[in-house]
């Protein structure tokens, strides 16, 4: 986080609060000197607190820390253009967390893929009491992955999303397929 910056000027100098009395005594003058320079980033980054905790224009320590308050959870490893966007886009998410759309967009962010999803839930209404409910009676997702090389995809942080992104009460299975290969164009005036 912070700490002293060496040359950075104070917006507020202590000295400036002393009575003329006081501007004086040399020790007294230096001990405020220091203490400037231990309060100049405090100051300077409580002046600036609304710059610090908007994901746009954050210091890169200060995202990481406003990505915890807002559980944006983006890995370190990203570069900071798209931890910033994870961050800025936290509470949309959020409020589709649970849902079939935010599922699929938790896994098509994490794997660049497009994932199948089917659910066997449902929802309905009826005017008789003790009406049969929709879907299955334990509630499950299924997600089917398909990928170019199902062996590089890391199952387990899958898993670990998943679980993050469907309620509770919820199971799910996960399949990773091989996708089909692209057929190779075909070369003009060449019929098969």
């Amino acid at each position: 986080m912070r700490g002293t910056v060496a040359g950075l000027s104070t917006p507020h100098p202590l000295v400036e609060l002393l009575p003329a009395l006081y501007l004086e005594q040399d020790f007294l003058l230096r001990f405020l000197s220091a203490l400037d320079d231990v309060l100049a980033p405090i100051q300077l980054t409580l002046d600036n607190l609304p710059a610090h905790l908007d994901p746009r224009s954050a210091p890169e320590d200060f995202l990481d820390w406003v990505a915890q308050w807002v559980a944006a959870e983006p890995h370190g490893d990203e570069p900071v253009d798209r931890r910033r966007a994870a961050v800025a886009e936290a509470v949309a998410r959020h409020s589709r967390r649970g849902t079939r759309g935010g599922l699929a967009e938790a896994v098509r962010r994490r794997t660049g893929v497009e994932p199948e999803i089917a659910e066997s839930g449902g929802s309905g209404w009826s005017r008789t009491p003790h009406t049969r409910l929709p879907g299955e009676e334990r509630a499950r997702v299924a997600v089917r992955l398909r990928v170019p090389e199902p062996a590089r995809v890391n199952r387990v942080a899958l898993e670990e999303l998943i679980e993050g992104e469907i309620p509770a009460h919820v199971g799910y299975t996960l399949e990773i397929l091989a996708s089909a290969a692209p057929e190779p164009p075909e070369a003009p005036g060449v019929r098969p």
